[in-house]
């Protein structure tokens, strides 16, 4: 007997000094299934990389580690990404943007009339399903999950030039709150780009394993997502390794679009005021919405940042006001271009000011947390984490509400902006059978769970 554990003890050994000898010395397998986070704003493509453990965000062609979740339909190709945020403003009517919101959805007519009136381009109901009305290419209707295959086909063809091979199965997130109609049509528009899905999981849930949450010693989690167009709030309950969303509530109407408005808003009188006119020409719209973007994501980091414009006053012989924010365009660029002179509008946006026009906005944001903590039938103090997804949560003033109302720092350790993607990679590499095994997040089916919107 003796005899017999000696021989079993040095077959286990063994079988240990090879697995360590094979991790150290034989080149990693490539990873075969990617995570995809397919968001409302931006989505985009990660792998877990077996044996190192670590998650790596896919860039694009140019560097871009998320693509707007935007598609554009014209005479002779459809455009995705980046290519696709530059057509938006001169080309409105067909740039596609937004519809997560639609896929696998039926409306009622009440609640379709008041969508289509948020956006440029035409929304077909289709017996409370949405399409959408293009003109590329000749007149055509495309659905949600067209809208979407495009976006996946994009991040599918990403992550295969990134690992020099095809890829066919990926793990894609969805909103806690979509019901099995909508994840079938996620599935659905994943199919359409030549992909196979392994698994669905909800994006509240990436967000915990991509801080760790599923090996950490943490009972209840908030997940306060803030993305571009939407807010997301979700109470986790972990037990062990699994995952039982609690509550969830949000506001489908606020996000980063929203705080840009306000500051283009502010831009508009200033323009008005300083030069004596508003500026109407495609192109000088666009460059003012790359402008306030630019000037948020620099207040994030600096207390003030500048606008710099170029604009033109329509009328040769039109004299624009001097001094002030604005001041007529020096001798280096033409006086005159299209009938009009250009003139460079610069002002200084201080943090300060930011936080004041949008100041109602960011308390908006406590209003679905309160929900969730309610019909969570939990004290604010019983959150052991509150984690932070979406690009909008760097604002330092959203972090400065949340961590005023819940009296602690919310957990930043791991960029917003990725939080969703990582973690449907890690769940991309345990489905995928990589090593080191991981323990999977599983999540607790709650059918009877419904998300109270807040607008």
């Amino acid at each position: 007997m003796a005899g017999e554990m000696t021989i079993l003890g040095s077959a286990v050994l063994t079988l240990l000094l090879a697995g360590y000898l094979s991790q150290q010395y034989l080149p990693l397998p490539t990873p075969k299934v990617i995570g995809i986070d397919l968001g409302t704003t931006y989505c985009s493509v990660g792998v877990f990389f077996p044996g190192t453990g670590k998650v790596k965000v896919i860039p694009d062609e140019n560097g871009h580690i998320s693509i707007p979740s935007m598609v554009s339909f014209t005479d002779h190709d459809v455009y995705v990404g980046y290519e696709s945020l530059e057509l938006a403003d001169a080309d409105p009517q067909n740039t596609i943007y937004d519809a997560k919101r639609f896929i696998g959805k039926t409306f009622t007519p009440e609640e379709l009339e008041a969508e289509i009136g948020r956006y440029p381009f035409k929304v077909l109901n289709k017996d409370g399903v949405v399409e959408f009305s293009v003109t590329g290419n000749g007149s055509m209707a495309v659905s949600p999950e067209y809208v979407g295959s495009r976006l996946l086909l994009k991040l599918k063809e990403m992550a295969e030039k990134f690992l020099g091979m095809p890829v066919a199965n990926a793990v894609i997130s969805v909103p806690a709150e979509f019901d099995l109609k909508q994840r079938n049509s996620t599935i659905e528009a994943a199919n359409l780009a030549g992909l196979k899905i392994l698994r669905v999981i909800n994006e509240p849930t990436a967000a915990a394993m991509a801080y760790g949450l599923h090996k950490a010693d943490v009972f209840y989690v908030l997940v306060i997502d803030l993305g571009g167009g939407t807010l997301d709030v979700s109470l986790l309950n972990k037990q062990g390794g699994m995952f039982l969303t609690r509550a969830m509530s949000g506001n489908n109407k606020l996000g980063g679009q929203d705080f840009n408005q306000r500051l283009l808003q502010h831009l508009y009188r200033q323009v008005s005021q300083t030069l004596g006119f508003l500026p109407s020409r495609k192109e000088e719209v666009h460059r003012l919405r790359q402008a306030v973007e630019m000037v948020k994501l620099n207040l994030t980091e600096h207390p003030s940042a500048q606008v710099s414009v170029l604009l033109t006053v329509e009328g040769a012989a039109q004299e624009a006001p001097r001094g002030g924010a604005g001041r007529p365009q020096d001798s280096r660029v033409p006086a005159e271009k299209a009938g009009g002179r250009q003139v460079l509008f610069e002002t200084e946006i201080s943090r300060e000011l930011f936080d004041t026009l949008n100041e109602d906005l960011f308390q908006k944001i406590l209003v679905p947390v309160r929900q969730v903590l309610k019909d969570g039938h939990l004290e604010k103090t019983e959150v052991d984490e509150v984690v932070l997804v979406g690009g909008s949560t760097r604002i330092p003033r959203i972090r400065q509400v949340i961590q005023e109302f819940f009296g602690k720092d919310p957990n930043t350790s791991v960029d917003p902006d990725l939080a969703v993607v990582t973690g449907v990679a890690i769940q991309a590499g345990i489905d995928g059978g990589s090593w080191p095994l991981q323990v999977s997040a599983l999540e607790i089916p709650n059918k009877h769970l419904q998300k109270t919107n807040f607008n």
